[in-house]
């Protein structure tokens, strides 16, 4: 069994100056955010043996943010995760070594939204179901899959297992006009 788990940057600042949306940085919101789910994650005892992220700074952020409540995760930073489309997310799974059997992915949407459906298919919880509402910023998704080989995972196979928005963990972090 593999475990690929998904997290979304957190709430990212449009109102910052900068010139390329690859610079855009967190707003203050999004940086409470991604610290209340890094606190999250470890209530929950997650643990990861493999962490990518794309470079962008609304990324880095995020996990320097999420590192200061889990500890450190120690992440690869891969080009090919800014703003990933689906199929360069799942070359990246497919390619990811054997010996990692909890792989954590760091990046954007819509990318990340298209693959969780793509790798799962309906379960009993409804947590497919919250993801085909909506993948917010700072959330993060944890899909289960019945393979020995990352090179084996397969479209529908799998089952998201943890569905974590911050909002679920505070109300105050709740929808706005993303």
């Amino acid at each position: 069994m593999k475990i690929l788990t998904l997290l979304r940057h957190a709430k990212s600042g449009w109102d910052d100056p900068v010139s390329r949306d690859f610079d855009r940085p967190l707003n203050p919101r999004g940086r409470r955010a991604a610290r209340t789910v890094g606190l999250e994650m470890k209530a929950q005892g997650l643990a990861f043996d493999l962490v990518r992220a794309s470079p962008a700074r609304r990324v880095s952020e995020t996990l320097e943010e999420v590192e200061a409540a889990f500890g450190p995760l120690e992440a690869q930073f891969d080009q090919r995760l800014y703003l990933a489309s689906t199929a360069t997310l799942l070359e990246i799974v497919r390619s990811a070594p054997d010996e990692a059997e909890r792989l954590l992915l760091v990046g954007h949407n819509p990318g990340f939204e298209e693959i969780a459906l793509r790798l799962s298919h309906r379960d009993e919880a409804g947590l497919r179901g919250q993801v085909e509402i909506k993948y917010p910023t700072g959330t993060l998704a944890q899909i289960a899959l019945p393979v020995e080989h990352w090179v084996d995972v397969a479209e529908r196979s799998g089952q998201i297992v943890r569905f974590i928005r911050p909002r679920d963990l505070d109300p105050e972090l709740g929808p706005d006009s993303e």
